[in-house]
């Protein structure tokens, strides 16, 4: 079976596009999409954490998968070239990641 032609994609930045820097996502998961909140965390004291979320991202889950291939096609070039990314052991797989 042969490849469909692809298209020829052109990007542009709408009026409200800004980039932004964000240490926290959470994810919400139903069945017609996935909800990425994007945040910044500020931990004030070892028992206090302020989390501010600035953007709210839904994506359908052929989106969520392709972006998930990306991440982790480019998390292994990053570790290929930096070394291995140590994660916080208090982290769990099914929970928040901040």
């Amino acid at each position: 079976m042969s490849n469909p032609t692809q298209p020829n994609v052109k990007l542009t930045n709408g009026s409200d596009y800004r980039e932004d820097y964000a240490n926290s996502v959470q994810m919400r998961v139903n069945i017609w999409d996935f909800f990425l909140v994007f945040g910044t965390l500020q931990q004030q004291s070892e028992t206090h954490v302020e989390i501010k979320n600035f953007q709210g991202i839904y994506l359908s889950p052929q989106q969520a998968k392709a972006l998930l291939g990306l991440l982790q096609q480019n998390v292994a070039g990053y570790e290929s070239a930096f070394g291995e990314i140590k994660l916080d052991p208090r982290m769990s797989p099914q929970g928040q990641v901040h």
